[in-house]
């Protein structure tokens, strides 16, 4: 059935659609609609089904693209979700929140005169068709290996290792400090990009498994939390996916005026509302009626501006040092923020919060960009001049750094490098703690889900590798 593919001489590109902005600021519903069966076979068959497939090469999981569009546009949908699923364990997700343009799908061969594949919007079709029709199943065991791993967070890269971990055989349990599965999943990313029923479905799928959550079980030191060497004696294997939680923060004068705020702590308190749950502190947290400027040019920063929106804000300005060009989120991120009535500050860096108790404003130096700098990214230098941008919650969206967790497990010869990620050997997963292993952000610093899907996948794979061996070295000792 050649004849399908290669149509997109025929067929232009055509997106999902995307709900009116209008409507989407009223709601925290997901504002892209799922492609039609019609539509998605359609889109699939514009692959070019080209020699070097690039879009699979810039896919961190090496997902086998190129192949379950073929099978899509030929109407093969079962086929197409194995073929999805074999190499991502959680494609209806991806096919959501992954920043396609900067991965599969801006590596197109046919992007240059043609416009790409909407690759992400069929994968999301592929996984929810097969929801629909019944075949998703649980990965369950041929049979019991009679150890166990335990495995500490439940963000992608602990989801993900548990899920491989489990259909070899293992015993799995999953600790978890919230009171909900998911960690970013749940808490850091909004409902209009992914609505929570996903993420629930996926729990309740993983339970079906066999593997054991054991929600609001901080791992730690502290009075009330499970402690690290707890878990060592009860767990053949540990794996730490705990993800980076520090908010970096503002050097500034002003930093800790009342309505100043970190993004976690205002995308956490959002995400409770949306569970009907009173996340506390509410009027420091919600941006009702208020002048919100927002620091920050990646995924999270538009996370927080478009969130600001449909809690109500009278005005919502993101601040970034560098240019529209140079931003490192997504640029459709930015084009539906604009829609939706964000304004942007190009060129400006923070210099000051101004208030007196509480926020009024930010006082921001004006930037320009100057020669690339040694990682190839254009430089910046202050251009002497000042601007004031009124705000009432300022939110600080910087980015991620990892927890102290070496002084959190009170294990202090678990390695951390200078940016206080855990070491790890270059391309594998043991930490310096016999037994303990580590992927996902708290490795790799702030990064893409996918990224962390594929750290958890690896893991999986590694701490397999490692307990046959001390098996087979155990076995080997008593003959």
């Amino acid at each position: 059935m050649a004849e399908r593919m290669l149509q997109f001489v025929t067929h232009p590109q055509v997106l999902p659609e995307k709900r009116d902005a209008a409507e989407r600021r009223q709601d925290f519903g997901e504002i892209y609609r799922g492609f039609a069966r019609s539509r998605a076979e359609e889109q699939a068959s514009r692959c070019s089904q080209c020699g070097i497939p690039f879009c699979s090469v810039h896919c961190p999981l090496g997902n086998n693209i190129p192949d379950w569009l073929k099978l899509t546009a030929e109407d093969r949908l079962e086929e197409a979700y194995e073929m999805s699923s074999a190499t991502n364990t959680f494609p209806e997700i991806c096919g959501r929140i992954c920043p396609q343009d900067r991965l599969c799908e801006g590596n197109c061969v046919i992007n240059k005169g043609f416009e790409s594949v909407t690759i992400g919007a069929v994968e999301r079709f592929i996984t929810e068709n097969a929801f629909e029709q019944g075949w998703v199943k649980p990965a369950l065991p041929d049979r019991d290996l009679g150890r166990s791993v335990g495995i500490v967070g439940s963000g992608p890269a602990g989801l993900a290792c548990a899920e491989r971990l489990r259909a070899q055989g293992y015993e799995v349990h999953v600790y978890e400090r919230q009171d909900r599965v998911g960690g970013l999943l749940t808490y850091g990313i909004p409902s209009f990009k992914l609505e929570k029923h996903v993420v629930a479905r996926r729990h309740a799928l993983l339970e079906e498994q066999g593997i054991v959550f054991h929600l609001s079980t901080p791992v730690g030191s502290g009075e009330g939390e499970t402690a690290l060497e707890d878990l060592r004696a009860r767990h053949d294997a540990v794996f730490l996916a705990t993800g980076v939680y520090r908010s970096r923060d503002v050097k500034v004068p002003g930093a800790g005026l009342e309505g100043v705020v970190d993004a976690i702590d205002f995308l956490t308190a959002s995400n409770r509302r949306g569970y009907d749950e009173d996340p506390g502190e509410d009027a420091a947290l919600h941006a009702k009626g208020r002048r919100v400027v927002v620091i920050g040019g990646g995924d999270t920063a538009m996370d927080c501006v478009r969130t600001s929106i449909r809690q109500g804000a009278e005005r919502v300005t993101c601040v970034y040092r560098r240019d529209r060009a140079n931003m490192p989120g997504s640029r459709q991120e930015v084009y539906n923020a604009e829609e939706e009535g964000a304004h942007f500050e190009w060129l400006g860096s923070p210099e000051a919060f101004l208030g007196d108790g509480s926020v009024s404003g930010v006082r921001v130096l004006r930037m320009r960009l100057v020669a690339p700098d040694a990682s190839g990214r254009r430089s910046i230098e202050g251009t002497g001049q000042h601007d004031v941008i009124e705000g009432d919650l300022v939110i600080k969206a910087l980015g991620f750094d990892p927890e102290d967790l070496p002084g959190q497990f009170n294990a202090p010869e678990l390695a951390v490098t200078r940016w206080g990620t855990l070491t790890v050997p270059p391309g594998g997963f043991a930490t310096s703690l016999p037994g303990v292993f580590a992927g996902g952000d708290i490795v790799r610093g702030a990064s893409l889900v996918v990224w962390a899907i594929k750290d958890g996948r690896d893991a999986a794979d590694a701490i397999h590798h490692h307990l046959t061996e001390t098996m087979t070295g155990a076995l080997e000792a008593a003959e």
